[in-house]
């Protein structure tokens, strides 16, 4: 048996389309065993049970590419990270996938081979890399290999994630992108994801309300999500540091200083006057990624 948990994940992150993402401290749990025989799910709904399932189907890949071929499974899933809200569940599930089928298999591949792996089913990197390392990433693919580095952050920050009770499909959110972008545009986000990791990592925090503004994808996806705009204004006028579109929404991502206590309580206010029920929680960055725990075994996969 082998348990395997790994954290949530915003991506893009202001300006940084496709490249920048964060773990934080939420967390979805995948236990797996090898039995006799057949497929066995437990933890999620019965939509999910069959083997059209993202974790067994990034399990197979996995055992596909090692030539390991298990019995049965059972797979158990302890899950806080909601689906399709823009935090990582498909990345959370894809890891948890092919870090537990090599783990079953004997721990046959090193990390980057993992890494590769991931990105592969996922399809792109920004949420992979920082739920499998941990902290905040900057990643490209480059060819088949992903290349990646992190970002270290100054202390004095966190973060509160505003989660609607509506979704937004990932595909959904991308056909609504622009097939051509225009060359300023891509100027305007360049300057900010350069100037966002810059005040991220010398704790010029007041400068992030600049460095989080976008032309590439926000405006577009906005239109799919009901009071995007009045909840983004109302964070602003409760200074917050910066607010964005977390991965392909619909949560609305906010930086905030550590000591501010008030923001949760006075945003959670406003949310409540809206049509859709919201919830708002505070977040930390998870700096450890994905945690192995294998027969009393605690590994960083890092």
């Amino acid at each position: 048996m082998v348990e395997v948990r790994v954290p949530a994940t915003s991506a893009n992150m202001g300006p940084g389309f496709d490249c920048l993402g964060i773990a934080v401290n939420m967390y979805n749990r995948f236990i797996v065993e090898e039995i006799e025989e057949g497929l066995i799910f437990e933890g999620c709904d019965d939509k999910f049970k069959n083997e059209d399932n993202l974790i067994y189907r990034a399990m197979k890949k996995c055992f596909e590419k090692i030539g390991y071929k298990p019995t049965g499974l059972k797979i158990k899933i302890e899950s806080e990270i909601p689906v399709s809200r823009g935090l990582g569940s498909s990345a959370a599930c894809v890891i948890g996938g092919v870090v537990c089928a090599n783990e079953l298999a004997g721990r046959v591949l090193n990390n980057q081979q993992l890494l590769d792996l991931a990105v592969e089913v996922e399809g792109h990197p920004d949420n992979i890399n920082p739920a499998f390392c941990g902290g905040m990433t900057v990643s490209i693919s480059e060819g088949e290999e992903v290349v990646y580095n992190k970002v270290n952050i100054k202390e004095g920050i966190k973060f509160c994630a505003l989660i609607p009770n509506f979704t937004l499909s990932t595909e959904k959110a991308r056909a609504v992108l622009p097939k051509n972008v225009d060359y300023k545009q891509g100027i305007y986000n360049i300057g900010r994801t350069a100037l966002l990791i810059s005040a991220l990592n010398n704790g010029d925090f007041h400068l992030l309300k600049f460095a989080c503004k976008d032309k590439l994808h926000e405006d577009y996806r906005a239109q799919l999500i009901e009071n995007f705009y009045p909840v983004k204004e109302q964070c602003e006028k409760l200074n917050c540091l910066g607010v964005f579109l977390s991965g392909a929404g619909p949560t609305i991502m906010v930086m905030l200083k550590e000591e501010d206590n008030d923001f949760t309580k006075n945003i959670q206010k406003f949310l409540n006057t809206l049509k859709n029920k919201w919830t708002v929680k505070e977040l930390k960055i998870e700096n450890q990624g994905v945690i192995v725990n294998r027969e009393a075994e605690l590994t960083k996969c890092s």
